[in-house]
């Protein structure tokens, strides 16, 4: 696990995936967390930023961290 300011528990590479994709299997792979478990996703689709604030915002999951990184993103969520 990297150091990136958080710890994750579980890791989804959801990367060459197209909306709706990487957050219908984030939200599978939410399901087997336990509440306050972070899930740290790996993403490519350019609309996957705006995707995940409104997943967040819908289903009380904390986006805590979202950045751009090696031309993906990076997103971390938090289980409610």
């Amino acid at each position: 696990m990297e150091n990136l300011g958080y710890k994750y528990d579980l890791e989804l590479d959801a990367r060459e995936l197209d909306c709706p994709l990487p957050v219908l299997k984030t939200k599978k792979a939410l399901n087997g967390l336990l509440s306050g478990q972070v899930l740290r996703v790996l993403a490519t689709d350019p609309g996957s930023l705006r995707d995940f604030q409104a997943f967040s915002k819908q289903t009380g999951h904390s986006l805590i961290s979202a950045k751009e990184a090696n031309g993906g993103f990076i997103f971390a969520l938090k289980k409610k």
